[in-house]
């Protein structure tokens, strides 16, 4: 069964404001601390991309290429964050975004101090609140936290003086997974824009925090965006593209030729069958046979297509093997992206906090 919603009318604060097109929007010099430049962000936490504006999108792409500059250096190193200390605080096994953000704020000369759930005081029951004011109780200005249950973030940023980066949680959201995707895409399509570009999510949408947060990102840059996979697999998304996206560019449908027909972008999503509830699939080896992303449907979308993934993989189900490294793949580019982006996010959220006194 195909379920289909399409919005195509033009959303509120999708086209670009002035300061963005005539090109007013510039990076911060990030080897400055960030309270000494004039930047238009106002966030003390960033724990989804909602609400980011296009302007506030565009400011993070422009700092992420001042953080790319940094990285070309033979010392990839500022000092624009000394005496700020960070602690990451994940709730989830992770690799890419955990190292991520320790090389992100290391790279920014942060004091990071990593802790693991399992290893914690949480093992003996303490709560998260009781947690995360510790953890500010020993000096953390910055606190970036993955956790399983959605909405936990949130908690954070209600009784941690400091700022709250989400790093994922739950089936919510992923704000910085979303932004480094809207960088990699905007490095690598000709141009740099994503206006009328035919981008595709394809896979386990519901459990996805991924597919949530890049729905945002990629509608507001003024994406095409088409959600895939099995109708199990996308309950509740039409709803979401009349409430949340009207007016955005958004299509939901189960049918798979028509979402990679023509299409600019396709993004494999990983099955995650550690969320999986009994009865979504009849087995993975069925949504290989039928969804899976392999070189024959690829060839419905453009032959330039960008493939990417968040990651981890699962190749032979959502993705075969020849696909994950063709020519066309921009995967470990996003890995290598995370890094710059994670210290753009750092650095502005950074100037909030030390220009509003609490440094």
């Amino acid at each position: 069964m195909t379920a289909e919603t399409d919005r195509t009318a033009s959303a509120e604060g999708s086209a670009a404001p002035a300061s963005v097109a005539s090109g007013e929007i510039k990076a911060p010099a990030v080897d400055a601390p960030p309270e000494t430049q004039e930047v238009a962000w106002r966030h003390e936490h960033l724990l989804d991309v909602d609400g980011l504006t296009r302007g506030e999108l565009e400011l993070v792409m422009r700092t992420t290429d001042a953080m790319r500059e940094v990285l070309s250096r033979p010392i990839p190193k500022v000092p624009a964050l000394r005496g700020t200390n960070v602690t990451i605080l994940f709730y989830e096994a992770s690799t890419r975004t955990r190292v991520s953000f320790e090389v992100a704020a290391k790279n920014l000369s942060c004091d990071v101090v990593n802790i693991a759930a399992s290893s914690s005081s949480v093992s003996k029951g303490e709560s998260l609140v009781d947690t995360v004011r510790t953890i500010e109780a020993l000096g953390a200005h910055m606190l970036v936290m993955r956790h399983p249950a959605s909405g936990a973030p949130y908690l954070a940023a209600e009784v941690f003086g400091g700022s709250v980066l989400n790093g994922g949680d739950g089936w919510h959201g992923h704000p910085s997974q979303a932004l480094l995707d809207l960088y990699t895409l905007r490095t690598t399509i000709p141009g740099g824009s994503l206006d009328g570009k035919k981008v595709v999510i394809l896979g386990d949408s519901l459990h996805s925090r991924v597919a949530r947060s890049n729905i945002w990102t990629l509608t507001a840059m003024g994406a095409d965006l088409w959600i895939c996979g099995p109708s199990t697999l996308l309950r509740g998304f039409e709803g979401w593209a009349a409430r949340g996206a009207a007016g955005r560019r958004f299509t939901v449908t189960s049918d798979m030729g028509a979402a990679l027909k023509d299409a600019d972008v396709v993004m494999a999503l990983r099955i995650q069958k550690e969320r999986m509830s009994s009865g979504l699939l009849p087995s993975l080896r069925e949504y290989a046979a039928r969804y899976g992303l392999t070189q024959e449907r690829l060839r419905a979308a453009k032959p330039d297509v960008i493939i990417m993934h968040p990651g981890p993989m699962n190749e032979g189900v959502e993705i075969a093997a020849d696909v994950a490294v063709d020519p066309r793949s921009v995967i470990t580019a996003q890995v290598t992206n995370g890094v710059a982006v994670r210290m753009a996010m750092l650095y502005l959220l950074a100037g909030i906090r030390r220009r509003g006194g609490k440094a």
